[in-house]
């Protein structure tokens, strides 16, 4: 799903909103958890996940054309955790466990 199919279904679900005031919705969420990102704060949205900054350290990598030993420096990156209800909607339903071909039975 890309941006523009976002607000499609945003539009969608919004009977009022007009896919231009959706789309300006949508932009303003992102912009929001981008600049609270910028901030260095955690965005927690209950049930659906976290975006934070996440600060990775200088480590050593290689440059795949010459082979050359490099160090790659210390950075911030952005990252998203999942929550609980997210999860379990991606997961698909757990079914009884079957039993394995050989197994003896108690």
């Amino acid at each position: 799903m890309r941006k523009t199919d976002l607000i499609n279904a945003v539009a969608e679900k919004c009977k009022g909103m007009t896919k231009k005031d959706c789309t300006g919705v949508v932009e303003a969420v992102f912009d929001s958890i981008k600049d609270a990102l910028k901030r260095n704060e955690k965005v927690q949205l209950i049930g659906f996940g976290t975006f934070e900054v996440r600060e990775r350290k200088e480590r050593k990598g290689r440059n795949p054309r010459s082979k050359e030993e490099i160090i790659i420096p210390a950075m911030k990156t952005p990252g998203f955790k999942a929550g609980k209800a997210l999860k379990e909607a991606v997961q698909p339903k757990k079914t009884e466990k079957k039993s394995v071909k050989g197994a003896k039975k108690k």
